[in-house]
């Protein structure tokens, strides 16, 4: 699982993004199934920008890459707020 950051602007990106490969890279070090679930957990963040949800995307599109299923919980109302403003919102429905 991948805990966002409390802040999450553009500054924030590379490292989060970062960090996010290497649990997939862990993930597939330690044999988890094709399968296995990759969560990205929002519980902690509290600062944002339209570029989480670019993180959020790049994520998703990195664990399906590796055959990982992906999912998001525990996002901020305003995060999905954001989504649905921007059109992205079913992109990040868990598959």
């Amino acid at each position: 699982m991948l805990m966002l950051p409390a802040v999450l602007t553009h500054a924030q990106v590379g490292a989060t993004l970062r960090l996010f490969r290497e649990t997939l890279d862990r993930a597939a070090a330690a044999g988890s199934g094709e399968a296995a679930m990759l969560t990205v957990d929002g519980s902690t963040l509290e600062q944002f920008d339209s570029s989480a949800l670019a993180v959020l995307l790049e994520c998703q599109r990195m664990a399906r890459a590796k055959g990982r299923a992906f999912a998001v919980q525990s996002l901020p109302n305003k995060l999905q707020e954001l989504a649905r403003l921007y059109g992205v919102d079913a992109l990040l429905q868990s598959v």
